[in-house]
């Protein structure tokens, strides 16, 4: 595995926006280099302001949308179109302008869908999704998980990455799957998440975090904290890990 390339920005502004440009210059790369590309999306106020600025950039159309397949990390187990859902923001922010081709849009199963396609149960959500996982990596590579172009992911002020929290069943999860979350100290609690085995089969990570209030868990992620006590630790690509820190999130970090 890799290990983190720190990059710091002024601020969540320059953080979102030099996010969208490399977003835009990897998946270009990666349609050159393989003829798809792939990237899983996150949530998170600074992962949709990222997506705002991939849909207003002058190179968005450096990329063939409709040759990218799009996933999620993680997703709240709500109802569809609910403005809690990963899904719905990514749509609204930057989805809904592109020319993608809907059969490689990935969305996680939403509560109210019907029964065979995971509604209803976050378990059944997450192996509907875990198939879905495994029929795209026939196309894209890898085996019961693609290997991913980019993954994207925010993080908390506890450490949580994806919908992975510290010391929860998800983190000791050692499988490379789809699990259902419960509980989650963060509303709302029902979620459906890649574990960190999952998330490490992408050839790019990127942990892209703004605010003072990740400063203190990202300097214990970069010291080699154990990743079930502070889950980004243990969020790591299989070519590059790469964090795009604003200057408070970078703030803990030794020079």
């Amino acid at each position: 595995m890799s290990t983190p390339e720190v990059v710091v920005h002024p601020d969540t502004d320059t953080t979102a926006s030099d996010a969208a440009d490399r977003l835009i210059t990897a998946l270009a790369a990666a349609q050159a280099a393989r003829g798809t590309a792939s990237v899983v999306l996150t949530g998170g106020g600074v992962g949709i302001a990222m997506l705002r600025e991939v849909a207003s950039s002058t190179r968005r159309d450096a990329v063939d949308w409709g040759a990218v397949e799009v996933f999620w990390g993680d997703e709240r187990f709500v109802p569809a179109g609910d403005a809690e859902r990963n899904d719905a923001q990514a749509r609204e922010a930057l989805l809904d302008a592109l020319p993608l081709d809907p059969a490689r849009v990935h969305p996680m199963a939403p509560s109210d869908a019907p029964e065979e396609a995971g509604g209803g149960d976050p378990d059944l959500a997450a192996d509907v999704y875990a198939k879905t996982l495994s029929s795209a990596a026939a196309r894209l590579g890898g085996d019961a998980i693609p290997a991913f172009d980019v993954l994207l992911a925010g993080c908390g002020p506890e450490g949580h990455v994806l919908s992975v929290f510290p010391d929860s069943p998800a983190v000791h999860a050692t499988a490379a799957g789809v699990v259902a979350v419960r509980d989650c100290p963060k509303p709302p609690p029902t979620r459906v998440s890649l574990t960190l085995a999952a998330a490490r089969h992408a050839r790019e990570v990127w942990l892209v975090a703004t605010g003072e209030g990740k400063a203190e868990v990202i300097a214990r992620a970069h010291a080699g904290a154990a990743e079930a006590d502070v889950p980004i630790a243990g969020l790591r690509g299989t070519e590059r890990t790469l964090w795009l820190l604003d200057e408070a999130a970078a703030g803990d970090l030794s020079s």
